[in-house]
């Protein structure tokens, strides 16, 4: 039985390009991309033009091991890429479109970019980005991306070698005879994805087309994507290339609905147009749909994937009247995709909305394409108990976990550790049925009089009050417990009754949490700071809390306190909450 070795019939690298092959022939006159009124392809077209795309590329000199990046939307092109780039042999590198020059700049030369496709819409600050090079740094070749909206470009700017079409067009009407270049092994890196607070330090996430496979043939299974399902591209490709989506698509021969813009007026009426199927998103992309003033239940259902933070039980609920079927995972940019779902059993369906819908909030289990997940005590490295309670750092392992951070040899042994796990900084439980349920980022949970507290919990109540259109919770220095709960809201249009009060709000969620585990501060803003990712920025939030000075001891509410009377009244509350359990250390 040893005696076997690998050999060339059984050991061919995976990679999901062979799924752009596979769809061209089973899927051929099928459409694959829609974009606007005016473009439609089939997977015979985009096979096609995905193979001139990557002759194109490689007739540029790019060769195999270097990074093409690509500043775009979800248009067709940026599709399109996902396979082009890694077919030439290269590494994409998708940068987010949100980002600002500087930072830009910073991945770009932290990338050594040869190649850059860039949206025309976003020209301006790319080229600013390059403008902020180094004089001894070579630029890379830039390719600019245009649109049928486009408002008349007639000639491009001279720092752009050519236009996407135009390249394309260079490598002759018949490509029949390129040869897409094949990793020569699977540990090949194929894709390099940067996270967030990439200007300070650079964390570029190199994948192998291996973990790529593994990510896309996980997202295949754990949803589960039907034949040909029609998808709405809601989700940023750039975002972890669609959490592997876009390979996942052409696995499936799915329908690309492609959206340049994020709004929810525009969302519902793709839906209604193409009787949507599927579609993923962060968690506020679901809130605004859910809070969209002229939104109407849905014609048919659509399947919601998303990540992220838990949405609360009350966003799920008012979701699921809209017609949005929604599930809830958990990954991160480390892992390439969705490796935890909810994993719903139908025995479920039968409970009272309430408690499925906290159900539904968990993240659940791992995927079939995650080898391993596991709560841990930071002290003693073990297990926690399973009870629901006993907080630990989530981590994992498995065949879509990264190769590493790219040119941060200690950032990656950091959360790459010795023991075989990757560490992902994220603080979850373990429920008695296995379930994981994450409570919140390391950084984010609040040690109040040496309880811990969940902003995470804490925000969910938050939600269930009709007239709040967005939470956050962070940590506020106090002088008798050290820190408490400081909400950040903002509230909902047209609330139809007096808009609450920070008072209301403190005394709402001290009817359905523990008071230790309420907030102690209220601010209303008209919009919660966001990342370049759409998500709250819970970092600034931190820092407007602390500029706001400690809470005074005997003293929850500084600024509402005018007389004894009401300090005697906080004195005795603090008591109060010490007798049910609010312990000091």
């Amino acid at each position: 039985m040893d005696q076997f070795d690998p050999h060339p019939s059984n050991s061919c690298p995976l990679t999901p390009l062979t799924y752009l092959e596979r769809a061209s022939l089973v899927y051929g006159e099928c459409t694959s991309i829609v974009y606007n009124n005016s473009i439609t392809y089939t997977w015979s077209d985009t096979h096609f033009r995905c193979l001139k795309l990557a002759s194109s590329i490689s007739s540029l000199g790019i060769q195999r091991g270097d990074v093409v990046s690509v500043v775009a939307p979800n248009v067709p092109a940026m599709y399109e890429l996902q396979f082009a780039v890694p077919m030439a042999g290269a590494v994409i590198n998708n940068i987010n479109t949100r980002l600002d020059a500087r930072t830009i700049s910073v991945i770009l030369q932290h990338a050594e970019s040869k190649l850059v496709f860039i949206d025309y819409q976003l020209r301006s600050v790319v080229l600013e980005a390059i403008a902020l090079f180094p004089s001894n740094l070579k630029a890379p070749i830039l390719i600019l991306i245009q649109d049928e909206d486009e408002d008349g470009i007639s000639e491009i700017e001279s720092c752009f070698y050519d236009t996407y079409e135009g390249l394309m067009k260079k490598s002759g009407k018949n490509c029949e005879g390129f040869e897409w270049i094949r990793p020569k092994s699977e540990w090949d890196p194929m894709t390099l994805n940067y996270t967030s607070g990439t200007t300070a330090s650079p964390k570029g996430v190199l994948h192998s087309h291996r973990a790529i496979f593994m990510a896309t043939f996980n997202s295949l299974t754990d949803w589960p994507l039907p034949k040909q399902p029609v998808y709405l591209w809601t989700l940023p490709m750039f975002h972890s290339n669609g959490w592997s989506f876009t390979w996942a698509m052409a696995a499936v021969g799915g329908v690309n609905i492609c959206l340049r813009k994020l709004d929810a007026n525009i969302i519902y009426s793709a839906i209604n147009t193409h009787n949507v199927t599927h579609m993923c998103a962060a968690p506020v992309v679901l809130n605004m749909l859910i809070n969209f003033s002229l939104a109407q239940p849905l014609k048919n259902p659509v399947q919601f994937l998303t990540g992220g933070a838990s949405p609360p039980a009350a966003v799920l609920q008012r979701a699921e009247c809209l017609g949005f079927v929604v599930i809830h995972g958990y990954g991160l940019t480390e892992v390439g995709c969705v490796v935890v779902s909810c994993a719903w059993k139908p025995k479920w369906d039968v409970l009272p909305a309430g408690e499925r819908h906290k159900l539904k909030a968990r993240q659940g289990i791992r995927s079939l394409g995650l080898t391993d997940l596991d709560v841990i005590d930071a002290e003693t490295g073990k297990s926690v108990k399973r009870d629901g309670t006993t907080m630990g750092e989530i981590v994992l392992r498995g065949g879509s976990v990264m190769l590493g951070y790219f040119k941060n040899s200690k950032g990656t042994s950091n959360c790459m550790k010795e023991d075989g796990w990757l560490y992902t900084g994220d603080v979850g439980v373990i429920h008695p049925d296995g379930y994981l349920e994450i409570k919140d980022r390391s950084k984010d949970i609040i040690i109040s009089g040496g309880e811990n507290v969940s902003s995470v919990e804490v925000e969910s109540v938050l939600y269930t009050n009709p007239a709040v259109n967005e939470a956050a919770v962070v940590a506020r220095p106090d002088d008798y417990w050290g820190e408490t709960p400081c909400a950040f809201i903002s509230l909902k249009e047209n609330i139809v009754n007096q808009k609450p009060n920070e008072k209301e709000i403190i005394g709402f969620c001290r009817e359905r949490l523990p008071h230790y585990m309420s907030p102690k501060t209220v601010v209303f803003m008209d919009e919660l700071p966001k990342s370049a990712t759409g998500k709250i920025q819970k970092a600034s939030l931190r820092e407007v809390a602390k500029n706001m000075g400690s809470l005074p001891a005997a003293n929850t509410n500084s600024k509402n306190v005018n007389n004894d009377d009401e300090v005697k009244n906080k004195k005795e509350e603090e008591e109060e909450e010490l007798k049910n359990g609010h312990m000091i250390c």
